[in-house]
């Protein structure tokens, strides 16, 4: 704004309402941003768009860094031809000179040649020289007989914390003593690569198979878990490995690398210092995810996504008070999904907030059509994080025009775990506005007694699990447990749902022991909004 006022600027088109930039870095070097932009109020970014806008300015770097290591090969080769030509003119007959010339020349591509396919950093390989060396040993496997060979990929855990804390340097003299270390171990026909960042890899020469490669690896983590003195500090690296074996179908050294590194990501998820073998199980996994994350794409831009309601009743009279609105995906070929088929990748991608914000537009419009009774959501803790989560709910219910005091939102214990001053002023926030917050699945997290004290909670929902053993082999104890939520939610003056009742003997004993209302198949199955139902 600054700048239109002075003139340094112009404006042209309409103007963004959410801007979203990150650094474009080449090596270390900043080069540019890669910037993306909203044009309406409905689309604002979140950290996990600006972690994915960083994965892909990365990405970009080392193709602009690869892009330019390679021109500044091309233009050295250009000018060497060049001053031979001249020498050659120049010097004419004397041949001694001109092979001193030639003798440079090849000096100098040999110097350039090693600064295309080398880390500067390390001295190490780097990957375009990995891939390379990857393609000859696929051609040298497929002849028959010829060597079985692995694929290492390597990842060091926390190494953010190193350079966050006692600066990229340290980090930087880190890298170079593991880089060490993984060479020491590596044998003469092996290469050991670092791929950039804090990533490594190994092409691996293992003529006894797979726990030839396996045996390395577990070597290998061990060997980095030896400490080392960095800024006078004594740290203790750790890595996760994923190891991805050859095998005929590979056609490429990217196939490879892609496949170790996805073992890698599943050593990650099971607790870092771990080494994962990429097997078939895990490709038709990744394929099967691949599938579903594109199917879950096209599905969000076609609004394929629908709220299915569930009847909330008052146990002492069978009176619907309200409805909790459940998630359902109507997949264009496999039918009605539940949340269980889809969430978990969801979350991973970061496309589960859009498809949360697809349901409470349906709801939050449903709910301007009048009607009797509340609707619940539920709000999963990464909207929490965003700063831009409650303005965008009172939007939406604004331009609706829908009594926020239909609303209700359901949040798990997790979501105070993250940020409790946080979290304590968007609910805050929530109930000045007349939106009641229940806390779900009470009982199978954390738990903690303090929750109800601390925060605005209206309604405890005790988890279904519970209600399920209230008359199953240890009906005492989970009866004794049930009854002390319960009397502990009427001394705080909460309410309280028990989920997942099925049978009338659950109902009539939830009744029993005091709780307010309850919800299940017994009670209602989900179904898409009708008059009726509001």
């Amino acid at each position: 704004d600054a700048l239109l006022e002075t003139g340094e600027v112009r404006e042209s088109g309409a103007r963004s309402q959410c801007w979203l930039g990150v650094p474009l870095l080449r090596d270390d070097e900043v080069v540019g941003a890669i910037v993306v932009q909203s044009y309406t109020e409905q689309i604002a970014f979140s950290v996990h768009d600006q972690r994915l806008l960083i994965f892909v300015a990365q990405n970009i770097g080392t193709g602009l860094a690869r892009q330019r290591d390679q021109q500044r090969l091309r233009s050295a080769h250009a000018e060497l031809e060049k001053r031979v030509e001249e020498r050659t003119r120049e010097l004419g007959e004397v041949n001694e000179k001109l092979l001193g010339q030639i003798g440079e020349r090849l000096r100098a591509e040999q110097r350039l040649t090693h600064q295309a396919m080398h880390d500067a950093l390390t001295g190490l390989p780097n990957r375009l020289h990995l891939l390379d060396r990857l393609q000859d040993a696929l051609a040298l496997a497929r002849r028959e007989g010829g060597p079985v060979f692995a694929v290492l990929f390597l990842d060091l855990d926390r190494f953010k914390l190193v350079n966050d804390s006692i600066g990229h340097a340290a980090g930087d003299r880190m890298l170079v003593e593991v880089a060490k270390r993984i060479v020491s171990m590596a044998g003469d026909n092996d290469v050991v690569a670092r791929l950039g960042g804090d990533e490594f890899a190994v092409l691996l020469q293992c003529p006894d198979g797979l726990a030839q490669a396996l045996d390395f690896g577990q070597r290998l983590l061990l060997a980095l878990q030896e400490s080392m003195w960095i800024a006078g500090r004594e740290l203790f690296p750790s890595g996760s490995l994923g190891i991805a074996l050859w095998n005929p179908r590979y056609r490429t050294g990217e196939e490879l690398l892609r496949d170790a590194d996805a073992a890698m990501y599943r050593a990650k998820a099971q607790g870092h210092d771990r080494c994962s073998i990429f097997d078939e199980e895990m490709r038709e996994q990744a394929l099967r995810s691949l599938d579903l994350e594109a199917d879950l794409r096209r599905a969000i831009n076609n609004r394929d996504f629908v709220p299915f309601y569930q009847p909330i009743v008052r146990l002492s009279d069978g009176e619907v008070v309200g409805h909790e609105a459940l998630l359902r995906w109507k997949h264009e070929r496999r039918g009605l999904l539940l949340p269980g088929a889809f969430l978990e990748l969801g979350e991973e991608s970061g496309l589960i907030e859009q498809v949360d914000w697809l349901i409470y537009e349906q709801v939050i419009a449903g709910l301007a059509d009048g009607g009797r009774g509340y609707v619940s959501v539920n709000v999963s803790p990464r909207h929490f994080r965003s700063a831009e989560f409650s303005g965008r709910l009172y939007g939406l219910l604004e331009s609706c025009n829908a009594d926020p005091q239909r609303l209700r939102l359901e949040i798990t214990e997790v979501a105070l775990l993250d940020d409790g001053p946080h979290t304590l002023h968007i609910l805050k926030g929530l109930r000045e506005r007349g939106i009641q917050v229940q806390l779900d699945d009470f009982g199978t997290g954390f738990s903690a007694l303090s929750y109800l004290h601390r925060f605005p909670i209206s309604t405890l929902k005790i988890d279904q699990s519970f209600i399920a053993g209230l008359h199953g082999p240890e009906a005492q104890s989970t009866r004794a447990l049930v009854e002390g939520v319960l009397s502990l939610a009427r001394t705080l003056g909460i309410e309280t749902i028990g989920e997942g009742v099925e049978t009338e003997a659950q109902r009539d004993t939830l009744f029993e022991l005091g709780c307010d209302y309850g919800q299940g198949y017994l009670l209602g199955r989900p179904a898409p909004w009708t008059r009726a139902a509001a």
